[in-house]
């Protein structure tokens, strides 16, 4: 396959009827791939007016330009009807799947309809087959995994299989897509958008090829590129320590929420610091696919028998955000502790984050009274890391009608039970970042509702002053930085690397010249589109709440200045509305 030409090329996937068909979708220089691609694909496939979980709705999963031929251009946008808001939603992730489409020769893989069984997909560059795997239901994503490699053998070096645990079988909010073991789109439900498509996994089989360009700009640039990366200091921290380094640093400035973000600081922080991870429970570093980072870190869990002789070793990868939702934030000090519960996290097909916080709040409203055993079943408490692993499987198996509440999203339990005002919920529960009113407009209002929308929590830690207008117009112009990234796609810790410019010269030494002649103008109307999409299905900008619980927090700088956040809010606001306006215009 060739890369230079004018259309982005889709695999369509019927599941009702079994069948398949290759489209030859939009043209790249209009939406450029990733995100845009995604957004389009939407805006011509999805049903506004149906539910997230109806089948017909388009589930998709996009790749860029740039992906296969540039370090760290490793990403897979997810675009799918979130079950979680109702809203038009992306999750992320890295893995082998980017450069496994890449290699099947497909800018994209839209899926929709339902399978009249379990069943799992498998695709090729010349073949798509579904497969019958009722003897799954029921199975954890490791065991899902081990079966659903069977499929595609001949091509296991350029295979990537992406699968659902019971989380996304049974609907929960906030079920995730296990990628290739240790990386996940988390947030907003995707799982559970596969799970009422009857869809247990994917496999998708890297068994074609594709060309590289023939100019003599690209050999150069590409070698650039990859010492950039390499051999500079930009990528020191991920490789090293990785994101955990920011627990030490992020506790020292109180800005690490702990107990429902009841505090910022605590002086526990050493049980769980990145260094305390590296020092006696790192066994591994791998990178996803066309990285030369290797960023991801894999602990070494053991877990005892009842035999004081038998052990179970386990590996379980960590990083900052799921350090910070189940560790600090229920009050967990044992880093031991921490990966036990990722590991129980993992095989549910669980977003640790969302999960983490969820539980979180539990924890306090049965402090405060608001819900009792009677609907948690088990006794849930700050720092005791058994309760919230048994919670952790109510939440998948919706246990009971709270666990069947809290899945639905902490502020729906909340809602029905009390205690809305200590939710940490931000459009989805919170990310790991107590930084100030800057991140938590950014985080309630951003398009997928994350901590990577925008650098809002930069913002707070360096802005010399709380002006407005500056902060809104920061985050509406890096939101547009990150649109070109994520439609290229590139993992987000290369952005340093990646700007308008560079992305620029990247599609010209591939021989897109109208995609870089037209990059920021294409930009500008995906990040448009997106905006309009998700005020299409249902997103309010006058109806986000932030919890009077973010109002309280006391970081190093002093307590929330509501004045500002309020004019925050209303601008943010604005622009939002602006930008949905601009692309039905």
């Amino acid at each position: 396959m060739r890369i230079d030409n004018p259309f982005s090329r889709v695999l369509h996937v019927d599941l009702d009827t079994g069948l398949s068909r290759v489209l030859r979708f939009g043209a790249r220089s209009e939406h450029l791939g990733g995100s845009g691609l995604a957004a389009a694909l939407y805006a011509e496939y999805g049903l506004p007016d149906a539910p997230a979980l109806d089948p017909r709705q388009p589930l998709i999963f996009a790749v860029g330009p740039l992906t296969g031929f540039f370090p760290l251009m490793s990403k897979v946008v997810c675009g799918f009807r979130s079950p979680y808001t109702g809203e038009w939603a992306e999750s992320h992730a890295g893995g082998r799947l980017a450069l496994s489409l890449r290699f099947a020769g497909y800018d994209a893989l839209m899926i929709t309809g339902a399978a009249r069984t379990l069943s799992a997909l498998a695709v090729g560059a010349r073949s798509v087959d579904v497969h019958d795997v009722p003897y799954l239901r029921g199975a954890d994503v490791f065991s899902t995994g081990k079966h659903l490699r069977r499929f595609g053998k001949t091509s296991s070096g350029h295979r990537s299989c992406i699968r659902i645990g019971p989380a996304g079988e049974n609907g929960v909010g906030y079920a995730c897509i296990n990628v290739d073991s240790f990386r996940h789109f988390g947030r907003l439900g995707a799982g559970s958008v596969m799970g009422a498509k009857n869809l247990k996994g994917i496999v998708v089989m890297g068994d074609g090829v594709y060309e590289l360009p023939e100019s003599k700009a690209y050999p150069k640039l590409m070698r650039d590129l990859f010492k950039d990366v390499t051999a500079t200091d930009k990528m020191k921290k991920y490789h090293d320590l990785g994101t955990p380094a920011n627990l030490l640093a992020l506790n020292e400035l109180k800005a690490l929420p702990w107990n429902n973000l009841q505090k910022t600081t605590d002086e526990r922080i050493d049980g769980i610091s990145g260094e305390t991870f590296a020092e006696r429970f790192l066994l591994r570093q791998t990178a996803c696919a066309g990285c030369p980072v290797g960023c991801i870190h894999i602990g070494l869990l053991r877990q005892q028998f009842a035999s004081d002789h038998e052990f179970l070793y386990k590996q379980v990868s960590y990083d900052y955000e799921p350090i910070f939702a189940q560790g600090s934030m229920i009050g967990i000090t044992s880093a031991a502790d921490v990966l036990a519960l990722l590991d129980e996290t993992e095989k549910l097909g669980l977003d640790c984050m969302s999960a983490g916080v969820a539980l979180a709040w539990v924890a306090e409203a049965l402090e405060k009274g608001a819900v009792t055993e009677a609907e948690t079943i088990v006794p849930i408490r700050f720092g005791e890391a058994q309760g919230f692993l048994e919670a952790l499987r109510h939440i998948a198996m919706g246990s009971n009608e709270f666990y069947r509440a809290l899945g639905a999203g902490t502020l729906k339990a909340a809602d029905a039970y009390g205690g809305a005002e200590y939710a940490c919920v931000l459009g989805q529960e919170m990310a790991g970042y107590a930084t100030g009113e800057v991140f938590f407009v950014a985080q309630a209002y951003g398009f997928r509702h994350s901590h990577l929308d925008t650098g809002g929590y930069s913002w707070d830690q360096s802005a010399k002053d709380n002006d407005a207008r500056k902060a809104v117009d920061f985050l509406v112009d890096d939101e547009y930085k990150r649109t070109l990234i994520n439609s290229m796609v590139s993992c987000m810790f290369a952005r340093a690397s990646y700007g308008p410019e560079r992305i620029a010269e990247c599609l010209e030494s591939l021989g897109l010249g109208d995609v870089a002649a037209n990059l920021s103008t294409a930009g500008r109307n995906m990040q448009n589109l997106r905006w309009s999409l998700k005020c299409r299905t249902g997103f309010d900008v006058h109806a986000v709440r932030i919890p009077k619980r973010f109002t309280e927090v006391v970081t190093w700088k002093g307590g929330i200045d509501m004045a500002y956040m309020e004019e925050l809010r209303g601008m943010y606001a604005q622009e939002i509305l602006r930008m949905a306006s601009q692309a039905d215009s």
